[in-house]
């Protein structure tokens, strides 16, 4: 643990840990999702690892704070960022779980009834198609936009703290 957080820094770590709940919390989604249709999905054993795993990690974070760091620049450390990068990295988590959420939705939905009615010249469900790609669009660029702005605004960060 010492060493990733001195590698990640201690949000770095914080973020990147939780996927050990967040992982099986979004099987258990899909799998609530999909098990009255297929029978073959077990939800509750998902959701289960994704509860424990969760106390683990609220258990790592609470230990968090004890761990010995070697002072110096890290990415995603957030008492270290500055107001315009953490403004970025904001907006990068926003679009990032926007671009989630349609990929999930993507995922577990029947496509064939409104490709039908698409090809079929209805005009409501090609609105919707296009509303659809124009949220997937704007969800990449926003995610595209906000790394490099937060990408940039850490490389002033860093230039910055080596001119002192």
């Amino acid at each position: 643990m010492t060493k990733l957080v001195d590698r990640f820094g201690r949000t770095g770590f914080a973020a990147l840990s939780s996927l050990i709940w967040a992982l099986p919390m979004a099987a258990w989604a899909g799998s609530a999702d999909l098990s009255p249709i297929d029978k073959t999905a077990y939800p509750w054993v998902a959701l289960a690892i994704g509860l424990v795993m969760l106390v683990v990690w609220l258990v790592l974070l609470s230990r968090l704070g004890r761990v010995k760091v070697v002072p110096r620049q890290r990415r995603f450390e957030l008492n270290q960022m500055s107001r315009s990068e953490k403004r970025w990295i904001l907006a990068l988590a926003a679009f990032a779980t926007g671009l989630i959420a349609w990929l999930n939705g993507a995922a577990t939905v029947d496509w064939a009834p409104l490709v039908s009615a698409v090809t079929a010249g209805k005009i409501g469900p090609a609105l919707l198609a296009a509303a659809l790609a124009a949220f997937l669009i704007a969800m990449l660029t926003g995610v595209a936009i906000s790394w490099r702005r937060a990408t940039a605004a850490y490389r002033e960060r860093a230039a910055s703290s080596l001119s002192m």
